[in-house]
């Protein structure tokens, strides 16, 4: 059989012109397309990542970063030399399979930027045990574009095992791999000992670490990225020890952001009360008070409203972490660490976060969530936060499931009997998980009677998934009530990050008709703060999650002396500034001069400092 195949190949007119290449060219044939297939593929990886939704093609970019072509080809080149260990038909296969690992390498970290706008670090390795049940989630990433990842190598694999000439003349070279190697490693090391180690560039930087992971990937190439997330990972495997002028900075840092305003009307609030802070999986902002098709999106959100403080331009703030830097960020103020997950990085960490601060003022303090303990690492973070009791589905009856755990239904119904019977004041802390995407609900749920042209369509599908979550909050809420508590206590109720425009914006642009308070996305999350029977009032100055807890700390009475050096957030009830910052360095709102503005977005960096030091333990 494989003589009547090389005899066909022979009248075949690739084979033909295969015959009339130059030896040398025709032995490192497939060498040369193998690395330029897979440079091609690093522009269209950089391409895709630097449009909004990572769904298509930005031709722009490719000539943005053309200046960082050198270093792309470098990476490539240290991997593919390898094949010259071996020769004819394994140096083929070797070359291909190269090209599958990157290629492979490439879709994943294209699916993880779409769930989490970052891509994938060695840091989240550790959170694999969280994979079980998010294949649909997975799936519902993927675009059939993403077939151009490994065209090339089907054809590549055609070709090769198809025409044996295109192999045969494939050598050993143990000589020439030693000088790709060499080039290979030696291109990217002079970048680094110029740029970053002389500095010799303006602030221009190759290996280091921006606020921006498209930057980050797009200078480094998609290896490069992943060679200095290892390398990170091995410097910042042990503690961060702060220098004399890391501390300085620290302790600047926080006398700037100071505003030294006189208290007002807010102040201590609702000292005594009951404290529940209710963060919901995926709730945005642009749901508040709206219809679908004449029906209440979330009818019992909109009615607590009435008798809440409402910040209604509040901008989610997660990293790596996702709904667990929402947990870290609203329990102690402080931003996620730069790379990978604060929860699975440094879960010992101590703070001066809600628990601590309530205790002082002799709160009980509990946490719950309807998945396990090892979720994201919840529990054992959490607990290091202060809370006297953390509890996860091990603590409730786990009678239906829905997507990622226990829904909400059977979580809120159980829960609320808990939190009554709890010891008296308490601050209790928990999260709900049913509205995660892919936003798959069972039809049983789906109440929200919606025309073809939404129902079937993702944003249909997060529509009726928050829906139930309202339904089950309202119905928790009314038992709260109905058992007297609720007279006594004040629900901190805000979104973890946004749902639908977090994950499917691309598909968002396809429905029709098109209408504006939906197919916009501004990155807000809704923050309510309810007491029932009090005079409801929207406050629209713009903030984000870090704020949560010094905001709350006021109206509950604490002391700000206690947290004014620990919260890198700020009181939105008494400031006079009007901005947020983003995970990715971006600013948002008004600043009075560029120094503020700098300031701002150095608490990145500053957080990130204090995170990978435990600074808070002896800052308490």
């Amino acid at each position: 059989m494989e003589k009547v195949l090389n005899r066909q190949n022979k009248n075949m007119p690739f084979s033909k012109i295969l015959n009339n290449v130059p030896l040398f060219l025709k032995e490192n044939l497939l060498l040369l397309l193998t690395i330029l297939f897979i440079f091609l593929k690093f522009l269209t990886f950089t391409s895709f990542v630097s449009t909004p939704t990572a769904t298509h093609l930005a031709p722009h970019s490719i000539f943005y970063y053309a200046k960082n072509i050198p270093i792309h080809l470098s990476f490539i080149v240290i991997f593919v030399s390898i094949a010259y260990l071996f020769k004819g038909k394994v140096q083929a296969f070797v070359l291909i399979l190269m090209n599958f690992i990157i290629s492979f390498l490439m879709l994943c970290d294209l699916v993880y930027y779409r769930c989490f706008q970052n891509f994938i670090s060695i840091y989240t390795l550790d959170a694999t045990k969280n994979l079980g049940g998010t294949g649909s989630s997975v799936s519902s990433m993927l675009r059939p574009i993403d077939i151009i990842f490994f065209m090339d190598i089907i054809i590549l694999l055609i070709i090769t095992f198809g025409i044996k000439s295109f192999y045969k003349t494939a050598k050993r070279k143990v000589l020439t791999f030693v000088i790709l190697l060499a080039v290979g490693i030696g291109i990217p090391s002079y970048y680094h000992y110029r740029y970053d180690v002389l500095e010799d560039g303006a602030n221009r930087r190759y290996f280091y670490t921006y606020f921006s992971p498209v930057l980050n990937i797009s200078i480094m190439s998609p290896i490069g990225y992943h060679i200095h997330d290892i390398a990170s990972y091995i410097e910042n495997s042990k503690r961060l020890v702060l220098t004399e002028q890391d501390n300085k900075q620290i302790s600047d840092w926080y006398k700037n952001k100071q505003e030294n305003l006189p208290d007002n009307e807010y102040k201590a609030m609702f000292k005594g009360k009951n404290l529940i802070f209710v963060q919901v999986e995926s709730l945005e902002q642009f749901l508040m008070n709206e219809q679908i098709e004449n029906q209440e999106i979330t009818p019992n959100l909109n009615k607590i409203i009435k008798n809440s403080l409402y910040f209604s331009q509040i901008h989610e703030q997660v990293s790596g972490g996702n709904s667990s830097d929402a947990d870290l960020m609203a329990n102690t103020s402080t931003h996620p660490v730069r790379s990978g997950a604060t929860f699975f990085r440094y879960p010992d960490n101590s703070y001066n976060s809600m628990a601590v601060l309530m205790k002082k003022l002799g709160y009980y303090t509990s946490a719950f969530h309807p998945d396990g303990g090892g979720y994201w690492n919840w529990m054992p973070a959490l607990q290091s936060m202060g809370f006297d009791k953390c509890t996860d589905t091990v603590g409730f009856k786990v009678d239906e499931t829905i997507g990622y755990g226990l829904s909400d239904e059977s979580f809120l119904r159980q829960l609320k009997d808990k939190i009554v019977e709890q010891p008296k004041p308490f601050y209790s802390f928990f999260v709900t998980l049913t509205s995660h995407m892919p936003f798959d609900m069972p039809e049983k749920t789906k109440e929200l009677k919606l025309s073809d042209n939404i129902g079937k369509t993702v944003l249909g599908d997060y529509f009726q998934a928050v829906h139930y979550t309202d339904k089950q909050l309202g119905k928790f809420i009314d038992g709260l009530d109905q058992s007297g508590l609720l007279d006594n206590t004040v629900l901190v109720i805000y979104g973890d990050h946004t749902g639908v425009h977090k994950y499917y914006s691309d598909k968002l642009k396809t429905i029709q008709p098109k209408e504006d308070w939906w197919s916009q996305n501004n990155m807000t999350v809704p923050l309510i703060i309810y007491s029932k029977g009090m005079q409801g009032k929207e406050i629209k100055t713009i903030g984000g999650q870090v704020d949560i807890l010094p905001t709350v700390s006021y109206l509950m009475g604490v002391d700000e002396k206690d947290y004014i050096n620990t919260a890198m957030g700020r009181n939105l009830l008494k400031t006079n500034k009007n901005f947020t910052i983003l995970s990715n360095g971006v600013y948002i709102g008004d600043a009075k001069s560029e120094d503020d503005k700098k300031s701002a977005i150095e608490a990145l960096d500053i957080s990130d400092k204090m995170l990978r030091s435990n600074y808070f333990k002896t800052k308490k």
